[in-house]
């Protein structure tokens, strides 16, 4: 049996402490990150075998620099199909198909998939690209599951029991500045790019580098195992980072609100960081107009989530 199935996730995280009192009860909730964590798996699988063949793929243009393959389509709806035949009361929100059960309206939580997030590095035969599984209830993303199939890496989360990969715990950074890493940006044409432009800008002129993978649910993984010190991105779907946000979390990083308003179906802006780059990740996408760097030393960081305009 392989040393990451679900079975193996959910038996070391009931073997650690809780940091953080769960609303969700444990067994509901280690039930669905250990079912999610299988399908996420399985649905790896599946892709890698597409990916590794490509002449197998069928790309459609869903608008400018917007892809879809046969394999976004076939592996969302073996996910959602393998869900809902274990959790049949849940709500599903997919990024190809959209919202079953007005995303949970009986109550019981809500899954938030992405089926492959970085599809044109997918499509391109670059390995950049991930499953991205999270569920969510109450307006909370309570689990989160990543999975890079091509590195054979699965990031899990479970609210109040911390952050790993592959059975690892993982912790955010301890960068105080920028020029300690590398900060993910991301950018898609549903944003002005001057938006982005500015970022960058001010990224740099804190003595920052920029990095993008394709991937913001893989960027934000990294984010929370501390390969990246901080993510931002003007606009994302819910389904691209639920679940990278929850690990930064539970990784002991900072992010913001990104369900703030009706983020959950309209997107908003991601943010991500270290627990001491609070105010350089805010600086740098806007919110705060101050440049920390002549502000002295920013405040350390902790889960409390501010609220990011979209």
């Amino acid at each position: 049996m392989c040393l990451t199935c679900g079975h193996h996730i959910v038996k070391k995280l009931q073997s650690c402490s809780v940091r953080v009192m769960a609303t969700v009860p444990n067994d509901l909730l280690l039930e669905r990150l250990e079912h999610a964590t299988d399908v996420s798996r399985d649905a790896g699988r599946q892709a890698l075998e597409m990916f590794r063949r490509p002449h197998l793929l069928e790309v459609d243009e869903k608008g400018i620099q917007d892809r879809v393959s046969n394999a976004d389509r076939r592996i969302e709806l073996s996910i959602r199909d393998s869900l809902a035949a274990r959790f049949p009361d849940d709500g599903f929100l997919g990024e190809e198909y959209g919202e079953t059960d007005a995303a949970g309206s009986r109550g019981a939580g809500t899954w938030v998939v992405d089926p492959i997030d970085g599809t044109d590095c997918f499509i391109f035969g670059i390995p950049s690209w991930c499953i991205s599984v999270a569920w969510m209830q109450n307006g909370r993303t309570e689990l989160g599951v990543v999975f890079d199939p091509v590195h054979d890496e699965i990031f899990t989360a479970a609210r109040g029991h911390g952050a790993f990969v592959n059975q690892t715990p993982i912790k955010a950074a301890d960068a105080t500045d920028f020029g300690a890493g590398l900060v993910a940006i991301g950018h898609s044409l549903r944003t002005d790019s001057d938006q982005t432009l500015a970022a960058l800008h001010r990224l740099l002129s804190l003595g920052g580098m920029y990095h993008r993978c394709g991937s913001g649910a893989l960027s934000l993984a990294w984010v929370a195992a501390g390969r990246l010190i901080g993510y931002y991105e003007p606009h994302m779907n819910s389904w691209d980072c639920l679940a990278g946000l929850l690990l930064v979390e539970e990784a002991g990083g900072w992010t913001n609100d990104f369900l703030d308003g009706d983020g959950l179906r309209t997107g908003n802006a991601a943010l991500a960081a270290a627990p001491a780059l609070i105010e350089q990740i805010k600086f740098i996408s806007g919110i705060a107009d101050n440049d920390p760097s002549t502000s002295g030393r920013p405040r350390s960081g902790s889960h409390t989530q501010e609220v990011a305009a979209g």
